[in-house]
């Protein structure tokens, strides 16, 4: 005998929020270099866009996390259900 699925809830749907996270990673590296100059060599310059990818990234997810905190429904929810107890869980 299984558990009876009491009904469900909307929550973020995690995996879906990879791409958004790299899109918005890209667009911030994207603005903060726009200005650079062009190099020849791309082992010139490795090390500052690493240093930018970084920052980008970390900018990024502190984001995602405050609007997750604030405006959870702004992002793609799928249903979860929940389960109603069947009395076996209750301590007596």
């Amino acid at each position: 005998m299984g558990l009876e699925i009491g009904g469900t809830t909307d929550r973020p749907d995690w995996p879906k929020l990879g791409p958004s996270l790299l899109i918005a990673t890209c667009l911030i590296v994207a603005i903060r270099t726009a200005r650079w100059p062009p190099v020849a060599d791309p082992g010139l310059s490795g090390r500052e866009l690493d240093q930018e990818i970084e920052f980008a990234g970390h900018l990024a997810s502190r984001v995602l996390a405050r609007l997750m905190r604030t405006h959870e429904v702004m992002f793609p929810q799928r249903k979860e259900p929940w389960y109603k107890p069947d009395g076996r869980d209750q301590p007596e």
